[in-house]
């Protein structure tokens, strides 16, 4: 990741209200070049209306947004921008072809169109109308839509809804490319293994405020639980009674255990049970870091 000086976004103490609920309380935020930012959280938290201040759609009711130094509203520094929101509403009479010839025209640098069509993975869709196609199709298009020019900052709200693996993987990779060219990209899902593989950096929202930021990793860590996988002959129920585990699982010949403390039960384990094998410990996932931080805030 190239943090830079400068960022390409930025939310200052940022705070916005609708009616009597506050959708953001003094947020800061900053986006760089060349990196994926995950916004985090559960519904309500506070994400959209993240991403809506940023390019333009909203604006706070406290403390200030920034889109390269400028306000997002700001002709120029929108036209820097792509977007692929949940809420689209596209001419659903013209082809795909149509539609992305009328969105290279808003650019004054467009990719060209075997660029646009190569990345985003939409050949087969080219001479269909938008209306025709599926919600998962749709979404391939809309991906595609952002990218027609050569943005420097690319926002991605919840951009593999829908989405079969093949088409997600194509989608991962068109991002992965234009973030090895200095693209910024602000993406939001409910995957977190779509975190996992594509972030450099993540901010997880809850009631408005950021409760946790940091790498992928870092955030992980905040979670001290471990996961013991293993094939043993003793009994569940006797592990469970363990102090230091928190819960026990079969899968089949194999068990999974919970545990703050790895350590002392890997040592049971080979204590009591002689023929013990196939033993696994791993650190908690993504996943299960974010509901203990999301639960810790509620």
């Amino acid at each position: 990741m190239n943090s830079g000086a400068h960022p390409v976004a930025r939310l200052s103490r940022v705070a916005k209200r609708y009616a009597q609920t506050q959708a953001l309380a003094g947020v800061d935020l900053e986006v760089h070049r060349g990196e994926v930012l995950a916004l985090l959280g559960p519904n309500g938290a506070g994400k959209t209306t993240a991403v809506s201040l940023l390019v333009g759609l909203l604006q706070a009711d406290g403390g200030s947004a920034e889109l390269f130094g400028a306000a997002p509203s700001a002709l120029a520094a929108r036209r820097r921008i792509g977007a692929m929101l949940q809420a689209t509403a596209l001419p659903e009479t013209l082809t795909v072809a149509e539609l992305i010839d009328l969105f290279r025209n808003y650019h004054a640098r467009p990719r060209t169109v075997a660029d646009i069509v190569a990345l985003a993975g939409v050949e087969d869709l080219l001479d269909r109308r938008y209306a025709k196609l599926s919600g998962g199709q749709q979404r391939r298009v809309q991906f595609a839509l952002a990218i027609c020019g050569r943005v420097e900052l690319l926002f991605l709200d919840e951009p593999t809804t829908g989405l079969d693996i093949d088409a997600r993987e194509t989608m991962w990779r068109a991002i992965r490319q234009l973030v090895a060219a200095g693209c910024a990209v602000v993406l939001t899902t409910h995957y977190l293994e779509e975190v996992e593989a594509l972030a450099d950096r993540v901010v997880v929202l809850a009631k408005g405020r950021i409760i946790a930021q940091g790498t992928v990793a870092e955030i992980r860590a905040r979670v001290a639980s471990r996961r013991i996988r293993c094939v043993t002959t003793l009994a569940d129920a006797a592990i469970a009674r363990w102090p230091e585990v928190r819960s026990v699982a079969r899968d089949g010949e194999r068990v999974e255990i919970v545990t703050d403390a790895a350590e002392i039960v890997v040592r049971q384990l080979l204590y009591e049970d002689a023929q013990l094998r196939e033993l696994e410990v791993r650190r908690a996932g993504l996943a299960e870091a974010f509901v203990e931080i999301t639960r810790e805030a509620a």
